[in-house]
């Protein structure tokens, strides 16, 4: 699949006094949120939302208290006995390698990639000939003028074909608010072009030097901030010119041949080596897409004869192209999908020809070399890997890989043989390797240096299925050291996602050592929503199906109870994103379940979420408040409008990035008002905020090993861990 669609879409003896010292801790009240009750009424239903004004971010009111709900964290949190040797852990155990390489790309002969040293905070764009070449630095984001206390970071980056240009997008402080820009290869230097909202800019080359990208609209000062990701065009670029004179390709409005609405968003690609160009056409945050192809040669602006190959309704996720050749990744009438072959010369889905069948394993990638696709599937929590020629009939072989473990980072160049691929484990780090088509042969490419702490021999890796309250087998994967005892009283991290089909697939960081070194248990539940069994598993996950991704978290919580991994006082759910419905749902609905919960960028009220910025592209995943069903659905995933007054909830540590574009931060805070004022467990509610950081793409080093320390440390003070206890205020 090509790099651009992939960019778009962590002793009893002293019991009682440990226990009233952490109460002790905890006395110190945050900053209490005024209630400005407003009632909406939704189809008849009135709901609450006592803390509406936190929306306005900008509002002194919101800002103040938002900084005194920061400062006061960050004073309980510093307050913690050993949470800096924690920190001093993380740090030691994290920048054992020398260094840690992402997003490697073909282009030729020439390998690109991202790549952070272990003394630098943010990674920078290097190239090289082959793996062997020697190594370039193309972009340093430390360079680029930032303001003060901010820093920059790479968003993406595409080769053209001749490796003369790169264009690379970069952003502020974790915003995502990307601009554009390229890089001469020739002179190191950026040329003049420079291209602002180019969040999504997902850029593509043509043969000529041209650069293909996608903008977002210039929006009035006072246009509704969900106009922000609507009406974006994708455009054509010559080095050199205005970028405000570019001619659009594709959008809504354009092209009569292909209808558009406004909140799809058009790229336009030139695959390498192809005469074709490939329109995709998205809906926000929806997998399946409509796909429309053209040639080069009849590019012609808004004029361009676009032939649509693809619709939604074919379910088709992820693409690539050899030749004649669209290969299409795709669930219609295959759960667990499967490959299919159009021609693009006489583009006809109906025609296709079946290349991978479906199967018990989940096709979850594909990419086109010269020789063979290349094909990535996920079987029973592992990744297998499988090469298929081009020509008709050729049927799939299995490649050896050297261990077990999930593929990832899957890339080719459709003028060379063999691909290049990710390859890590729940215990292991892992590392890049290259598959030979000459040799058959599987070797690492060295380009990921092995850390000390990569391939621990004391760590262990255990797969049970749980079942649900609806009887359903839920994957529960778990990891810890050799040799702990089943007695209940291991610290143990449930986390979790759920959503948009996307798994959670085995991964290692040796920053998770001082937890693990401690007795930590940390323990993965492959809920419904995500992907692990294919697009069924998704929409078991989804809209009116959402009760099941808390429903199945709870589940995989109590069996770890009753199996002694741990106990309630002693379990903490964690996760993130849209994950902060399988946090949030899980302690609203079985708060005594609990003893802590770490809601990281979370979203929480799903009532409101539509009307932020990213909330047009959500609505595909998650509903509209606009229709009934929409809102009974969204009520229901509402952590924010599930919380009841007087319940006891377990301690919970709220985080978010103050630039986050992705969920705003007033949802992390309006979550952690409720809560506050809710809660009468006598736990702490704190409420982490990053002001140079969003999401937590382009994060820098400094501020992922802050937080991970913070986590460990107010989890091992709520769990009693010895050492981690405040001394009692005389």
């Amino acid at each position: 699949m090509p790099s651009f669609l992939a960019d778009l879409r962590r002793g009893f003896a002293g019991v009682t006094l440990l226990c009233c010292a952490a109460l002790a801790l905890a006395q110190a009240a945050p900053p209490a949120a005024p209630v400005k009750n407003v009632t909406d009424t939704y189809f008849g239903a009135s709901v609450a939302d006592p803390y509406r004004y936190m929306e306005d971010m900008k509002a002194p009111e919101v800002v103040d208290w938002m900084k005194a709900q920061a400062d006061h964290t960050r004073a309980t949190l510093s307050k913690i006995p050993q949470r800096d040797a924690v920190l001093e852990e993380v740090t030691t155990f994290g920048n054992a390698a020398a260094s840690r390489v992402t997003s490697v790309q073909l282009t030729g002969e020439n390998v690109y990639y991202l790549k952070r040293n272990a003394d630098e905070n943010i990674p920078k764009l290097y190239v090289r000939d082959g793996f062997a070449g020697k190594e370039r630095l193309l972009i340093d984001p430390d360079k680029v003028p930032a303001p003060e206390g901010k820093h920059n970071a790479i968003d993406y980056f595409a080769a053209s074909p001749d490796n003369k240009y790169v264009a690379y997008g970069i952003s502020i402080g974790g915003s995502e608010e990307s601009v554009l820009h390229v890089i001469d290869m020739a002179t190191g230097k950026d040329t003049s072009d420079v291209i602002d909202r180019a969040n999504f800019g997902s850029p593509s080359w043509l043969a000529d030097g041209r650069l293909l990208y996608n903008r977002l609209q210039k929006l009035a000062p006072n246009a509704p901030v969900t106009e922000k990701y609507v009406n974006s065009r994708a455009y054509v670029h010559t080095l050199g010119t205005n970028p405000d004179d570019d001619v659009p390709l594709l959008g809504a409005g354009l092209a009569p041949a292909v209808a558009m609405e406004p909140g799809e968003y058009p790229i336009v690609a030139n695959p390498i080596g192809s005469k074709y160009l490939i329109g995709l056409v998205i809906n926000g945050v929806q997998n399946e897409f409509k796909l429309y192809v053209s040639s080069v040669a009849s590019m012609a602006g808004d004029k361009t004869p676009w032939v649509k190959v693809v619709d939604n309704a074919d379910e088709v996720t992820a693409f690539d192209v050899m030749g004649d050749s669209l290969y299409l990744l795709t669930h219609k009438n295959a759960s667990r999908f499967k490959v299919m072959r159009a021609s693009l010369s006489k583009p006809d889905f109906a025609a296709a020809a079946l290349v991978v069948p479906p199967s018990e394993a989940v096709v979850t990638g594909i990419a086109a070399a010269h020789d063979a696709l290349y094909v990535r599937r996920m079987n029973g929590g592992v990744s297998d890997f499988l090469k298929v020629g081009h020509a008709p009939g050729a049927k799939p072989a299995l490649i050896k890989l050297p261990y077990p473990g999930d593929v990832d980072g899957l890339t080719t160049d459709a003028r060379r043989a063999g691909a290049v691929f990710n390859l890590g484990g729940w215990t292991r780090f892992g590392g890049y390797f290259a598959y030979d088509a000459k040799s058959g042969k599987v070797t690492d490419t060295g380009i990921q240096p092995q850390g000390k702490y990569d391939n621990p021999p004391n760590l262990v890796s255990t797969e049970v299925k749980v079942k649900a309250k609806d009887g359903t087998l839920v994957p529960l994967s778990i990891v810890h050291k050799k040799g702990i005892k089943l007695d209940g009283s291991n610290p143990t991290i449930l986390y979790g996602y759920g959503a948009y089909g996307i798994s959670t697939t085995p991964f290692y960081r040796p920053t998770f050592l001082p937890w693990f070194n401690r007795g930590g248990v940390f323990a993965v539940a492959h809920v419904r929503g995500g992907g692990e069994y294919g697009e069924d598993w998704h929409k078991a996950g989804y809209k009116l199906t959402k009760a099941n991704t808390w429903n199945d978290a709870i589940a995989c919580a109590q069996w770890l109870v009753a199996h002694k991994y741990t106990s309630s006082p002693k379990l903490a759910i964690m996760g993130g994103s849209a994950g902060g419905i399988f946090v949030g749902r899980s302690i609203t609905e079985r708060p005594e379940l609990f003893g802590a919960a770490i809601d990281e960028v979370p979203v929480s009220d799903l009532l409101r979420a539509e009307f932020s910025a990213n909330g047009v592209p959500n609505i595909p995943e998650f509903g509209t408040v606009k229709d009934a069903d929409g809102f009974k659905g969204l009520l229901e995933m509402s952590s924010y409008h599930q919380v009841k007054d007087g319940a006891k909830y377990p301690a919970v540590l709220l985080t978010t990035g103050i630039n986050d574009p992705r969920v705003d931060a007033w949802e992390a805070g309006k979550m952690a008002a409720r809560l506050q004022a809710a809660s009468t467990s006598g736990k702490p509610v704190l409420l982490r905020i990053d002001y140079d950081a969003g999401h937590g793409f382009g994060s820098t080093k400094k501020s992922q090993y802050e937080e991970r320390a913070d986590t460990f440390a107010f989890l091992f003070w709520q769990f009693g861990v010895e050492g981690f206890q405040p001394r009692p205020q005389p």
